[in-house]
């Protein structure tokens, strides 16, 4: 029974089959969505499978699992073929291909899916669009492979994260944010457009520090104007050395280009070790409520 498995049982589950067809061939990496798609699918629900996989006219979505049309069996994934940014497109198939595995039973009419259901990882937007990143993530690019890429403990560049993006055929940020998945490194990535922070996302040791943006249901927040962000014209994958009161109140180091496919500036932000903040402990999504409930309970 495979009903019910998590995003990331269903992608190891996947995983584990390609190491043993692939091993450590090139033919490895990066994976082949529409063919595994299909052939995956015929094998485990022959009379539900995947039949169809191609780009399409899908104006305001990235992609789309649609269900035949009437009469006959099986599913179809089409990504926008707008999209310009072979990465973009190939993260879209794997998205889809997990809200198929996931979710084609309680959402029998299909799904569509806009360009922030790829990019935004966070338990802030629908359950079921994370659940479908959570899979593409792990399926595309799996951690033990990341790991022999860039080490733990690495300060990576932009290019250094961005020849991982073309490994597993995957978008600079997809790969950035795999990365701040498992980094024992201090460091933030900053999403911006037009002098805002449209989102942010820290490794686990900066979070866990209080170097972290919090933007949802708050007021805008504007990037620092001595940011490489700010400044016109960004160099790709200029860096500057920032004192403290730019990003932060402590020094770090940022690292931004701006993006062609997406129309915003991507800041990678290094900071320094710090003493972790204990006292608390808590995530930044964290609600009045939930922290004072949390109190009450160790007292």
């Amino acid at each position: 029974m495979t009903e019910g498995w998590s995003p990331n049982r269903w992608a190891n589950s996947i995983t584990i089959m390609l190491n043993a067809v692939f091993g450590g061939t090139p033919d490895r990496f990066p994976v082949n969505v529409p063919q595994l798609a299909r052939e995956y699918s015929a094998q485990r629900y022959p009379d539900d499978p995947i039949t169809l996989v191609k780009g399409a006219s899908l104006p305001g979505f990235d992609g789309a699992l649609y269900r035949a049309p009437s009469g006959k069996n099986g599913w179809g994934i089409i990504y926008n073929d707008a999209i310009r940014s072979a990465g973009r497109i190939n993260f879209t198939l794997g998205h889809e291909f997990g809200h198929y595995l996931l979710h084609r039973l309680t959402h029998p009419d299909g799904l569509e899916c806009g360009d922030q259901d790829m990019v935004r990882w966070d338990s802030e937007y629908a359950q079921i669009e994370q659940q479908a990143n959570e899979f593409a993530v792990a399926l595309l690019m799996p951690l033990d492979d990341f790991r022999s890429q860039i080490s733990p403990r690495a300060k990576p560049t932009l290019d250094d994260i961005g020849q991982c993006a073309k490994r597993y055929d995957v978008s600079l940020i997809a790969a950035a944010l795999r990365w701040l998945q498992y980094t024992e490194r201090r460091s933030v990535l900053v999403v911006s457009r037009d002098g805002y922070i449209l989102w942010a996302r820290s490794s686990g040791s900066a979070l866990k520090t209080g170097a972290y943006f919090k933007t949802a249901g708050r007021p805008p927040i504007a990037i620092p104007s001595l940011s490489i962000a700010a400044s016109p014209g960004i160099p790709n994958g200029g860096s500057a050395e920032h004192d403290g009161g730019v990003w932060f109140a402590e020094p770090c180091e940022e690292i931004a280009l701006a993006s062609d496919h997406y129309d915003f500036t991507i800041s990678l932000l290094h900071l320094q070790e710090a003493e972790w903040r204990n006292r608390l402990d808590e995530e930044p999504t964290e609600d009045m409520l939930d922290l004072m409930q949390r109190r009450l309970g160790r007292s």
